[in-house]
């Protein structure tokens, strides 16, 4: 599996799609860079064909009737009922080793699970995955997943954080004592995000080099660890941007290419506690699903409450046993938060784990800042969002040369022949092809400086390069999409670079526009909508690691659902610190089930609001709403799958509702009637639950034969009082 976001001098990036660049930022090393957005296309492979993951029959500890814990419980691996039944799978273990003695001698079991799946990995050894799924204790066998890392501050300021956290003693006590596991790239430890100043004596897991008492274990999980002296250490910056907006100290300085931030840096959940589970140490690019595994039963097995995983790879459908290795640590109370993936835009694309069904998946939308260069032209300033490009040594003034292709900017993907750009600031078009090559083909033409224009609504990001040879060396920045429409006609006009960076904090308009590269629902096989909410993903600033800088403070702005997830996970620390006692699949549901609706707009024009549920979810989070939240949903949202056309069915579907409360409530439940001859209903339309109490209502789809074919949406409301107090998505597909 790859991390969701391309990593330290080198890129990995998804497809484009409608040639729109896949936003996955980063910082070069070697310099303080304001972390980039890359639009290279590079081919990664999805599976490791030379290993498996292989489920034996019987269920693991998370969900087995005598082991499953308690809602707001963990298993506990001191009772002498845990202990028997480990024994017992430890032996069915035992018995598969002794079939593959016989049957398949050259395969060798290199890791063994029982927390969150009965399974075990294996190293192949040109066994045929075949074979091994034919013993008679194997419930299925999958080759290994490969994944990769796939970006008051005004983040926390969209999604309530701040108001959320002064219902319980402010930002001293948000998040405090709950234990965050990052499954990353690492955490650097001496950043001032992570000091431990003020914190109290923590037990320290793992290599004692990487942490303290704020990151507070330091693990490494790589099969090649031992032979190429891998350690926990944070190489690369993906993990420790991650870690910085779960739990970032706060109100820590910080200061973005000589500019300083005019606010103190907080994380989500600030006082929480970290865990470094590296799956991508030293200059590995992606991870295993025995990797990841491995890194998930460490850190629910070390206590952790959470996890972040801010990766993925190719989805395999509802049999994903990466996928029901997260479904079942929710259901062993360990919230696991996962990115959709960048693979948008487009229908069925989110990836693996995030489409777990249990797994909390976030979408990625925009936050209105960023830091960059003026751009001065005939009276107007523009903003310009800095990068991994060189940027100009002193005030830089050259005649503006527009780069077109017919009426539209020309997206400068091939030689400029014909073009002379000599002495000029070129202005090209994002899209098709990388920045790196489009910036050289300027730069060849003769260009001084270029400037790339957005190709999607919001403010500008910054550029990272994409890690080829001979990069380009004059300066460049990218605006805005509406700036360069503008500087559209102004061709030949005089156009000055300034040297002064700047912090720019745009309107809210360029807030909460949901990223083109945000992957959407519905998931393969079975159809059911993801992401489940949406959380800032574009312009977020966050720690990167010291080594980048060479200083005391480094800082960057990344891009990605990457940095959407870790707005999740840090929810689910607060949530958690001020509610112990709710289960994983109540903390879960209170994120996903109380996020605000109506504010989300689409990334073409940026002021139509979005609607689909495949895309926004249940919509924006809002993390004050989460801490208030009365009645949990399980699962978080319905999902009746495909029904075929002209069938004219009617289908069924149950939805728990669960009082949090400490009271009595009595909840109204109703449902959208829907549309093109999808219809539906829900009863009972009104029940009532004491504290804690549990109980059933079922929506039902009533199909047309003559429905519509494609996706058909309503929303469940539950209200209270008069006032509603949750909603889901309800969707059918017509195929």
């Amino acid at each position: 599996m790859r991390r969701l976001r391309p990593i330290w001098a080198l890129v990995l990036v998804i497809a484009l799609v409608a040639g729109l660049g896949v936003p996955l930022a980063f910082a070069a090393a070697g310099g303080s860079k304001a972390g980039g957005t890359s639009d290279a296309t590079v081919s990664r492979p999805t599976q490791d064909t030379t290993s498996a993951i292989v489920q034996l029959k019987g269920d693991p500890l998370s969900t087995y009737g005598k082991t499953k814990p308690p809602a707001g419980k963990k298993i506990d691996f001191n009772s002498n009922t845990v202990k028997s039944y480990r024994a017992q799978l430890s032996a069915l273990r035992n018995d598969f080793k002794a079939w593959l003695r016989a049957n398949a001698p050259k395969a060798k079991v290199t890791g063994e699970y029982d927390i969150s799946l009965n399974a075990v990995a294996v190293q192949l050894n040109g066994e045929k995955l075949a074979t091994i799924a034919g013993a008679p204790m194997v419930q299925t066998a999958q080759y290994e997943g490969l994944y990769y890392p796939t970006a008051e501050d005004p983040d926390l300021s969209l999604i309530s954080a701040v108001q959320a956290w002064d219902q319980a003693g402010g930002a001293a006590s948000a998040g405090a004592g709950v234990k965050v596991a990052v499954v990353d790239t690492g955490i650097d430890v001496t950043h001032p995000c992570f000091s431990d100043s003020g914190y109290p004596a923590q037990t320290q897991l793992g290599d004692s080099r990487f942490t303290n008492n704020k990151v507070i274990a330091a693990k490494v999980f790589n099969n090649k660890a031992p032979s190429r002296g891998y350690t926990a250490a944070a190489i690369q910056d993906h993990g420790t941007h991650v870690a910085g907006t779960i739990a970032c100290n706060a109100d820590t300085p910080a200061t973005v290419n000589g500019v300083s931030i005019p606010y103190g840096v907080s994380g989500v959940a600030p006082r929480a506690l970290l865990g470094n589970y590296n799956v991508f140490p030293g200059d590995a690019l992606n991870a295993r699903s025995e990797d990841i595994m491995n890194a998930l039963e460490a850190a629910y097995a070390d206590g952790f409450d959470v996890a972040n995983m801010s990766l993925g790879g190719g989805a395999s459908g509802i049999q994903d046993l990466l996928t029901m290795a997260v479904n079942d640590l929710d259901e062993a109370n360990m919230v696991v938060a996962v990115a959709a993936g960048n693979s948008g835009p487009g229908h069925y694309t989110v990836e693996s784990p995030g489409s777990a069904a249990r797994a909390l998946t976030a979408g990625a939308s925009t936050v209105n800042h960023y830091v960059g260069a003026p751009v001065t032209v005939g009276g107007t300033t523009y903003g310009a969002a800095a990068g991994d490009f060189a940027t100009v040594a002193a005030d830089l003034t050259a005649p503006l040369g527009v780069v077109t292709s017919g009426s539209t900017l020309d997206t400068a993907c091939s030689a400029l022949s014909g073009v002379n750009l000599t002495g000029k600031i070129a202005l090209v078009a994002r899209g098709t092809c990388s920045f790196s090559t489009k910036i050289r083909y300027a730069q060849d033409a003769g260009a001084v400086a270029v400037l790339v224009a957005n190709n999607v609504a919001g403010d500008p990001v910054a550029m990272a390069q994409d890690g080829t040879p001979s990069q380009p060396t004059v300066p460049a920045y990218m605006v805005s999409e509406a700036d360069g429409n503008a500087l559209k006609a102004a061709d030949g006009a005089s156009a000055t670079i300034g040297l002064a960076m700047k912090y720019f904090l745009t309107p809210l308009a360029n807030a909460d526009i949901m990223a083109g590269f945000s992957s959407q629902g519905p998931t393969d096989v079975d159809f059911r909508v993801k992401p489940d909410v949406v959380a800032p993903g574009v312009n977020v600033l966050s720690s990167i690691p010291l080594s980048y800088c060479g200083g005391a403070s480094c800082w960057a702005f990344f891009q990605g659902t990457s940095m959407a997830t870790p707005h999740l996970a840090g929810s689910a620390a607060v949530v958690i610190g001020q509610h112990p006692d709710w289960s994983a699949a109540e903390v879960r549901s209170a994120i996903v089930n109380t996020a605000d609706q109506g504010v989300l707009k689409v990334y073409t024009n940026g002021t139509t609001p979005a609607t689909d549920v495949n895309i926004i979810g249940a919509g924006r989070e809002n993390l004050l709403s989460a801490v208030n939240a009365k009645v949990a949903l399980d699962p978080v949202s319905v999902s009746f799958g495909a029904v075929p056309s002209g069938s004219g069915q009617t289908r069924t579907f149950n939805v728990s509702l669960t009082n949090i409360t400490g009271a009595p409530q009595t909840f109204t439940v109703s449902v959208g009637s829907g549309d093109g001859g999808v219809g539906y209903s829900v009863a009972p339309g009104s029940v009532t639950l004491a504290a804690g109490e549990t109980k059933t209502v079922t929506v039902t789809m009533d199909m047309a034969k003559r429905a519509s074919g494609g996706g058909h949406q309503a929303w469940l409301t539950v209200s209270a009082g008069g006032t509603e107090v949750a909603h889901a998505a309800v969707f059918t597909l017509i195929k």
